[in-house]
This record gives structure tokens, sequence and C-alpha cells, in this order.
């Protein structure tokens, strides 16, 4: 009998070997867990709604992305940016959607490319309390903050931990709130997201964003290198439909719906 479960199972490994396509079709991934920055509207935030779930130009995008390659999504609230990130790189979650490019990343994901977004990041400040700027230098001598694990970019983050002093704090209003309280001269963030923010806290009229941009980065899916849905053929497929997305003018629409959006939600209910 276990000559006979031996040539059974030769038999069956040598018909699964001569069918490429049923070894691929078990192989492949067809559920994706996904995170971001909670903080990031309107590319990411969290849904009133259900709390647990993010939503957002990303999350409508990567959906758009994954579905017609039979996979389905799940973006979930991991916590703070920092945590995220981790998450995502222990493969706890498979991917970030919506990440900078930096080399520390690079030492845990695979990017997908296209770049989903290409985004400016700003020099917040206060408009009682403006400062001559026209570039990076103009931010010596200043106290900065910003969010932990936060990039703008591998040039400016390396001139930022040369040059300039920089707080980190876990959330985005907590920077703004320290930069109105005067304990930070600037505040620096992605100037949807910034924008965003300042709107839904009632700091229009106190805070400005200087011109000209930090950065201006593209925003990446990055998939962990730990996921077990990170395989070539997944990596792939996510091109192909990025490509065609873009071609299609699929993520300028994307964003601008949901800039409406999240205005809609900061919006008092109509009595």
């Amino acid at each position: 009998m276990r000559v006979h479960s031996v040539v059974t199972f030769s038999l069956l490994w040598i018909v699964l070997a001569g069918s490429p396509s049923m070894v691929v079709a078990e192989a492949r991934c067809q559920r994706l867990v996904a995170t971001g920055n909670a903080e990031y509207p309107p590319y990411l935030w969290r849904d009133p709604q259900h709390p647990q779930q993010l939503i957002g130009a990303n999350v409508d995008l990567l959906k758009q992305l994954v579905e017609p390659l039979g996979v389905t999504v799940e973006v979930l609230y991991a916590g703070s940016w920092a945590r995220a990130q981790k998450e995502v790189q222990t493969g706890r979650i498979d991917l970030i959607v919506g990440a900078f490019l930096t080399p520390q990343r690079l030492e845990n994901m695979d990017y997908i490319h296209p770049a989903l977004y290409q985004t400016p990041s700003m020099v917040w400040v206060r408009h009682a309390a403006e400062f001559p700027y026209s570039g990076w230098e103009d931010l010596r001598g200043h106290t900065g903050g910003t969010v932990v694990n936060n990039s703008f970019g591998s040039q400016f983050d390396a001139f930022a931990k040369a040059n300039l002093r920089l707080e980190e704090v876990p959330l985005m209003a907590q920077a703004f709130r320290k930069l109105l309280l005067g304990r930070t001269d600037y505040v620096l963030s992605e100037h949807y997201p910034g924008q965003a923010l300042v709107d839904s806290l009632g700091l229009t009229d106190e805070l400005v964003a200087l011109e000209p941009p930090i950065s201006s980065e593209a925003l990446y899916l990055t998939l962990s290198y730990n996921s077990a849905c990170n395989e070539p053929w997944l990596r792939g497929q996510l091109a192909i439909k990025m490509t065609e997305l873009i071609a299609a003018g699929v993520p300028e629409r994307l964003l601008e719906l949901n800039v409406e959006r999240w205005k809609a939600q900061q919006s008092p209910p109509t009595p």
C-alpha cells in the first residue's frame, strides 16, 4: 500500500508539474490587507461610519487595480503612520497604499511602478509669524515639526538630518497645534493633507503654506517583503493595471471626487 501511495503521489506531481496554470492558480493571492497614513485626506482617512477602515482616493484607486484581478482588498486603520509602516514591514499587513520612496523602506518593501500620484510638500507657518522663505536654506535656524517616520524625499531628508531642527510627533494635528501655540516655527506636510487638516481644525485664517514646495514626490503602492502575497504575478499585474488607469486619467478624477467627499464630511449636518 505504501508503494501504491508513493506512485499515486508521484503521478499527481507529474500531472501538476505539467500544468503550470494549475500550479500558478493555486499560488496566486486572493486577498490583500492594506493600510497607510490615516491622517492623509483626500488620499486616505478613517471612515467616520467604520473607524477601523480607511477610505479616500488611494483606496478607490487600489480597488480598481485589484478587483479585475479577482483579488479582494481590505484597507484597515493600523494606528499612527509609524505603526502602520511597522505592521507592513513585519508582513502582518500586506501593503501600504501610498508611501514615498526612501532607502529605508526599500529594505523592507517592493515599490509598484508607476506611482499613484505626484504630491508636493509644503512649509506651513502662522500668518503672524511668517519668515523670509525661498527654499530649504531659509529653514535653518528655525524649529520645525512633522510626523514620526515621515519622509519628503531622500534629498530633503538628508538635508534636514544634517541641517534642520525637526520635532516629531505621532499625529499631524499635534504638529499643527504646536505651531499654533508658537512652540515650533513651521510644520512640514504634504499640500492636500495639510490643507484638509488646517480646514478641519478651523485654522485657515491662522496658518498658511509657503511657496515653493520643499519637494514633489511620487506616492507609491508598496508590498512588504514578508507578505505572502508578494509574488511576481501580482506585482506585474498591478504595474500593468496602474499604467492603464493613469493613461485613462482615473487617479486625477478620484482625487477630485475625494476632495469633495472629505469636505462634505467636515460640513455640519443640515438641520
